[in-house]
């Protein structure tokens, strides 16, 4: 596994100016060349997602909520949770300012990647509807771009493995029940090897069900468990009102120390945040428009706007809660795994047990993950192959959450990073090269809305 690392971590910085050209360069590109329209709509977004614009009669397998929860699922999660603990610890508290602005543009990013999964939907090998970054690329680039299309499918084969929500979620398990492991006479790996058979026992009865039945369990946990979250987040904050501004403050003013907060400095910070930020809510990472191309919607503006709420979840609001948590309570100056340092901040602020109300959160959390990401992957086998050869991707899907278990978190990490930014090359070029498209469906899709008001 050594080996393994010391060759990912070597690739990792050559990937480092492509992707922060693509996702700055290209996010600030497009928040101009929008209008500003993605964060001017923000209310509109909000009454598709309630269902007021439903259409029974649209092609899609589920509703604009659904594809909304099961995006969100596999994106409000440990990257969250542990992945901003991860950020803090290597950039310090002003890396957090960096995780903001790359979600303000990841708005953007998703509103014309997701209208884009809409506009240019196709068929799999069994005549299924399907949408993401392999279909807009083909289909809207033309066929002499799939060799961009192959090879975000070939990166995503790795990159949709569950391997960052297995590690941390046995992490936090093994965090938690650290007083009573010793009761039982067996060795730190067994253990961690049990949970992750344990872990994909369980995912496997709901990923063999296929979208239909991932996106109803999506929906019906993940609203519930954000909202418990983001509960427990407030009545601690509530109970240090005095010290939620200077963590605030702290993150303001940090974000232009570079010296003092992290080596590397300026550059080494704002990729910190931008890794960190992408990982949270996955924009221009082109896994949302697989979920969005689904919807029951052939209005693609329309989806494009409910797709742009999901880095304002799971990054905005969860993610700044979460730090704000961790830096009030000082748990970022401990040594430890991201999901540890944050176990530490609840314990240290919930009257002793808030470790106990987080792994339950984390469970929700990591199970509703894993459950969203085996489509993706299977999604991206089958355009490879077949649809019928895609589901055995599901196999593999299982046995690399029992890997991660048992791996480190630095491998799992720099796996995931390398994956990531390989994938962000070909959907970011395809999303800029195909931008104009999206203006011009937007212009009339307002005009009309506009006529509807009237």
């Amino acid at each position: 596994m050594e080996v393994l690392n010391d060759i990912i971590s070597t690739l990792i910085p050559l990937t480092e100016w492509p992707m922060f050209i693509l996702l700055i360069g290209g996010g600030l590109f497009l928040v101009v060349y929008s209008g500003f329209r993605p964060y001017r709509f923000f209310g509109h977004a909000l009454a598709i997602t309630a269902g007021k614009y439903d259409n029974k009669l649209a092609k899609g397998e589920v509703s604009s909520f659904q594809a909304l929860s099961a995006a969100v699922a596999a994106t409000v999660g440990l990257g969250n949770i542990s992945g901003v603990a991860i950020a803090i610890h290597d950039g310090g508290p002003g890396v957090v300012f960096w995780i903001w602005m790359t979600a303000l543009l990841g708005m953007c990013i998703k509103y014309y990647s997701c209208s884009l999964a809409i506009m240019y939907r196709g068929e799999d090998s069994d005549g299924q509807l399907q949408g993401g970054p392999m279909f807009y690329i083909t289909r809207g680039l033309g066929p002499k771009a799939k060799p961009l299309a192959v090879f975000f499918a070939i990166c995503g084969l790795v990159g949709f493995l569950g391997v960052f929500t297995a590690n941390q979620f046995t992490e936090t398990f093994m965090s938690v029940v650290e007083p009573t492991r010793t009761l039982w006479e067996t060795s730190e790996f067994n253990w961690k090897l049990g949970i992750g058979v344990a872990l994909a026992v369980i995912t496997s009865f709901v990923i063999f069900g296929g979208l239909t039945k991932i996106a109803r369990v999506a929906s019906a946990i993940v609203p519930f468990m954000v909202l418990l979250y983001l509960l427990a987040v407030v009545v601690v904050m509530g109970m240090n009102a005095g010290q939620v501004w200077p963590a605030l403050k702290m993150i303001l003013t940090e974000a232009w120390d570079f010296k003092t907060a992290v080596t590397g400095g300026f550059w080494g910070l704002v990729i910190i945040g931008i890794r960190r930020a992408m990982f949270s809510n996955e924009a221009g990472l082109g896994s949302a428009p697989m979920y969005h191309g689904q919807s029951r919607n052939d209005e693609p503006i329309r989806e494009g706007l409910v797709a742009m709420l999901g880095p304002f979840i799971d990054t905005i609001m969860v993610c700044t809660f979460t730090a704000v948590v961790i830096i009030l309570s000082g748990a970022y100056l401990e040594e430890g795994s991201g999901i540890v340092m944050t176990l530490n901040a609840f314990r240290a602020t919930l009257f002793g047990f808030g470790d106990e109300l987080l792994m339950l959160i984390v469970t929700a959390f990591a199970l509703s993950t894993l459950f969203t990401y085996s489509y993706y992957g299977v999604k991206s086998l089958s355009y490879l192959t077949t649809a019928r050869i895609g589901k055995y991707y599901n196999w593999f899907f299982v046995i690399m959450i029992v890997f991660a278990a048992v791996a480190s978190l630095e491998l799992v990490k720099n796996l995931i990073d390398l994956s990531y930014a390989l994938m962000v090359i070909p959907n970011m070029i395809a999303v800029l090269l195909l931008a104009p498209k999206v203006n011009a469906a937007a212009k009339t899709y307002f005009k009309k809305l506009k006529d509807e008001r009237a």
